[in-house]
């Protein structure tokens, strides 16, 4: 009698089809049913509820010695290589701004290692990059530019008369 009034709230039609449908995908011993019964039930009852926010957050390194001159390091897990975003995304399903809200750090804290930006702003200025196109040593005098396409024939050039 205490087990039907506790699951009163409760749809039972959609718990039902909740687990039938995850017992028919996974392999579960059927002692392990009763827990997934529950545990089911407890998240139905909970949807809608505001979420407790977790205790306060502690780094696993200082904030300071997060950004190195040839790392940075994550505040999650102590990893350590020299961009943030890519391990952010795969690790711990975080976005840059969503890592910088939970740790309460400004936009501007660098996620790549001020001397591997260095190198990569280097070499983007050594091809030409961000300057509208790249400047070719072999430009003809004069502005005038090449054709484009099939060079005429020389027939044609003496009907055309040019």
């Amino acid at each position: 009698m205490a087990e039907e009034t506790k699951y009163q709230g409760t749809y039972p039609q959609l718990v039902t089809k909740i687990i039938a449908s995850y017992v028919s995908h996974h392999n579960i011993a059927p002692d392990q049913i009763p827990d997934l019964i529950s545990s089911v039930h407890r998240t139905i009852d909970n949807l809608g509820k505001p979420v407790e926010p977790q205790g306060i957050l502690t780094p696993a390194v200082p904030v300071r010695r997060s950004v190195t001159r040839d790392a940075v390091i994550c505040l999650e897990c102590a990893w350590k290589g020299k961009m943030l975003r890519r391990h952010l995304s795969t690790r711990h399903g975080l976005t840059a701004e969503q890592y910088l809200k939970r740790w309460n750090l400004p936009s501007d804290h660098p996620l790549t290692a001020p001397a591997y930006s260095a190198q990569r702003s280097t070499l983007a200025k050594e091809l030409g990059l961000g300057r509208g196109g790249r400047q070719s040593a072999a430009a003809p005098a004069g502005g005038a530019r090449p054709r484009r396409g099939r060079p005429r024939s020389a027939a044609r050039l003496a009907r055309e008369g040019a």
